[in-house]
């Protein structure tokens, strides 16, 4: 029995050790699917096999391996398996001449997005290089290389072009060798593609980040559905019908603040209504029909104005579709644009400070000086928060964006350095020292809610207006803009329709 003892416990314990193997394998990996597939060569019958899994980089993808017995033919493909994000993407990246490092910059293309070189005209189009996960340098040799791969069929039918090609490819290579000075611009209306910003999350200033609205093409390239029949019998409803009947005003005694909150909790979050119903409630909501941003179909907007005190007039809008069950809640400023940008500055030092109502608008940058974190504007959209959601918003897009610094394939010394501004990050909600938010709308329609009666009283926060520059009006399109005509129209008609102003 000594003897037979351990060879029993050494039995209990392997056996112990492959079963837990074995549930952490389940729990871990994902099925392996295979299914009956046409060969394409022999018309016989293959297998496909399609594998659901995460890389680094490059969020959720689909490994297909097709397979046939019969004349051995083999193919592999990626797919891009991930959710499609609210809004497009559009990189600007500048390379100078001579910077050959920057040409090393990862690169994420997803099978929507589209690459263009100005300087050069030429454009890649998503049907080219399909989800891809390269740099700059090697998105511009693949490019070159397809382009040469058929140069000598080419001579032989048309040697007037193949002799284009040759110029455009010596000029393309200069490209890549880094001799002259050129802007790398990745489009994806997806939303899904990314390019690597080495100083994040500092500013790059070669590199910027622009968010656009997609359009209905671009909708329609996606897969969404987009039916014009309705966006035609909608756009005949609106020029048929006056203002008066377009809106529909709901009696007030159905809706108050219940309503009103209600209809802005079916957006994203419902700190939203629960932050703006505070300050006044709504006296009425009323509806407009709309388009809903995902599938295109026909749904209705709800929307209501309310005063912030010390702020300004805001409206507040919320959509969702029946169709798709696409929601979304947007905060717009109301009233005339103003005619200086705003700067806020709040010292938090106590948890009190944490719990401030913030509101964000579109235009809005953020920053730390203590962390040197800067978001420029356009980052993270519009948002009605407080400075402990703002703070916690920024470092879950920061994990969700930054996959090449936060990956498993990164190098150690630059995780390291991701993990410290992580951890330094959420030292800012444990308020281990006081810190600086600063909140910079060139539009003045951000707003951080005070402590005390007044905002004079308030010692640890500062509102400072400033005049724009010539440059950010550019931006904003308000150098070249005259409404005095179009002001003057719209009052025309709104007094037709009974409606008065201020």
């Amino acid at each position: 029995m000594e003897n037979g003892d351990p060879i029993i416990d050494l039995r209990s314990a392997a056996e112990a050790v492959v079963a837990e193997e074995e549930d952490l394998a389940s729990a871990s990996v994902a099925p392996l699917h295979q299914i009956e597939s046409l060969c394409m060569r022999c018309h016989e019958t293959g297998t496909t096999r399609l594998l659901l899994t995460r890389i680094p980089h490059f969020r959720e993808i689909v490994l297909m391996a097709f397979e046939c017995p019969h004349c051995n033919e083999r193919n592999n493909e990626v797919q891009f398996a991930g959710e499609l994000q609210p809004r497009g993407c559009c990189y600007t990246l500048k390379i100078p001449a001579g910077n050959i490092e920057m040409l090393n910059r990862q690169v994420v293309k997803s099978d929507y997005a589209t690459i263009k070189v100005p300087e050069l005209d030429f454009e890649i189009p998503a049907e080219s290089q399909r989800g891809r996960l390269s740099t700059v340098e090697g998105i511009l040799v693949r490019a070159a290389d397809e382009l040469d791969s058929l140069q000598e069929e080419r001579k032989k039918v048309d040697p007037v072009t193949a002799e284009a090609i040759d110029q455009f490819l010596i000029k393309l290579r200069s490209l890549v060798a880094g001799n002259v000075a050129f802007t790398f611009i990745l489009d994806d209306p997806s939303g899904n593609s990314f390019l690597e910003n080495p100083l994040a999350p500092s500013s790059d200033p070669f590199l910027s980040v622009r968010y656009y609205e997609r359009t209905k093409e671009q909708q329609a390239s996606l897969g969404f559905l987009v039916d014009p029949s309705l966006q035609e019998e909608t756009e005949r409803q609106v020029d048929s019908e006056n203002r008066s009947n377009i809106i529909q005003r709901e009696p007030h005694g159905s809706v108050g603040a219940i309503a009103g909150q209600r209809a802005i909790a079916q957006g994203k979050t419902e700190e939203v209504a629960a932050a703006l119903c505070r300050y006044s409630a709504p006296e009425e909501v009323d509806t407009l029909p709309s388009t809903c941003g995902a599938c295109g179909a026909s749904c209705v907007t709800r929307f209501y104005s309310t005063k912030i005190p010390y702020f300004r007039e805001v409206v507040v809008m919320a959509s969702s579709c029946d169709l798709c069950g696409y929601r979304s809640s947007e905060l717009k400023a109301g009233g005339e644009i103003p005619e200086r940008g705003k700067r806020i500055t709040l010292s938090v030092q106590n948890f009190e400070d944490l719990s401030r109502d913030v509101i964000k608008s579109d235009m809005a940058s953020v920053k730390v000086p203590e962390l040197e974190l800067e978001l420029a504007s356009g980052t993270l959209g519009g948002m009605v928060t407080t400075v402990e959601g703002l703070i916690t918003k920024i470092s879950e897009n920061l994990e969700r964006v930054h996959g090449f610094s936060l990956g498993d394939s990164t190098d150690d010394w630059e995780r390291k350095k991701w993990q410290d501004f992580k951890s330094r990050l959420s030292m800012l909600l444990s308020l281990e020292k006081p810190w600086t938010l600063i909140i910079d709308d060139a539009l003045s329609s951000s707003f951080v809610s005070f402590v005390t009666d007044s905002l004079e009283d308030d010692k640890q926060l500062t509102v400072e207006e400033y005049e724009r520059s010539w440059e950010q009006n550019e931006e904003l399109g308000l150098n070249d803009m005259d409404t005095s005509q179009a002001d003057t129209a719209y009052r025309t008609e709104a007094a037709e329709h009974g409606v008065g102003f201020e």
